[in-house]
């Protein structure tokens, strides 16, 4: 089936949107995770007091949240994302920790509503490999940055690398179109899996001082049944994949996955499944 930017751009917002309540539920059991991510990207953008800050895709908003404190005094996060329900999810949460140097916009990565040279850093943690077209976003990045400002992303490494997802999703695939192979590049979580295509789209950007690096991190449970749940409250794809099989199938792929997992299952139960995410630096 051939690419269709404008079906998947409308389809991709209409999951996000459906997504953003689970999103906002499981923030914790991502940000936890998360927070080595989080602290590399923060760190390579240097902030400074006074900074103008852009979070792209931010989702509940965690990343910007943590550097906004950086920024200050005279210094202002913007937190965005394409979906409205993610920004209210953003909104509730820099309440929440009583953070006020924010503003909130619904902003698309490819057509950023901001001017030109406008931003000191822009942080991105999984979100360029899942637009319709990275190369124009990464083009709109480097165009509201100032000069010498930076950039700091995260992408997913290879599948292989991250089991607390792919297994899930492989397995689910192999049930539902065991004859159905997506273009691997086509925009999806692994699709930055090769460390030279950030390079190259960077590159291509106009970024320099290009610097790439992968951080291994574990996500978390109390059992198996905790993490299935969160996997389902997090993806409207894998709900809507799941919902799609016989109620023989869903179980079958049930024992599957939790046969696929059972290495990271501790005795009593607990799980730590492994991520890898590459994360990348680079200067306008």
């Amino acid at each position: 089936m051939t690419f269709d930017p404008s079906e998947f751009r409308r389809t991709s917002l209409e999951r996000w949107e459906q997504s953003a309540a689970g999103w906002g539920r499981q923030r914790a059991v991502m940000q936890r995770a998360a927070q080595p991510v989080s602290a590399w990207m923060i760190d390579a953008i240097e902030p400074q007091p006074g900074h103008r800050v852009l979070e792209l895709a931010a989702g509940p908003g965690d990343t910007g949240l943590l550097a906004a404190e950086l920024i200050a005094p005279g210094g202002t996060l913007v937190s965005s994302d394409s979906s409205e329900a993610m920004v209210d999810q953003a909104r509730a949460r820099a309440a929440e920790l009583g953070i006020t140097n924010v503003e909130f916009a619904t902003l698309d990565a490819e057509w950023i509503d901001l001017p030109t040279a406008s931003i000191d850093g822009v942080l991105c943690r999984w979100g360029y490999m899942l637009v319709a077209d990275p190369a124009t976003a990464l083009g709109e990045t480097r165009r509201v940055l100032a000069p010498g400002g930076r950039l700091a992303l995260a992408a997913w490494a290879d599948p292989q690398d991250n089991p607390w997802i792919s297994v899930a999703r492989q397995q689910i695939s192999e049930i539902s179109a065991p004859e159905t192979a997506a273009d691997p590049d086509e925009p999806n979580m692994f699709a930055f899996r090769e460390p030279a295509r950030i390079e190259q789209l960077l590159g291509d950007a106009g970024f320099t001082e290009i610097q790439i690096e992968q951080v291994d991190i574990v996500f978390e449970y109390k059992d198996l049944d905790d993490w299935w749940d969160t996997q389902l409250d997090f993806s409207a794809t894998l709900r809507d994949a799941v919902g799609a099989l016989t109620p023989a199938q869903r179980d079958e792929a049930r024992d599957a996955i939790d046969a696929r997992l059972a290495r990271y299952v501790a005795d009593e139960g607990s799980v730590g499944l492994p991520g890898r995410t590459h994360v990348a630096a680079a200067t306008a």
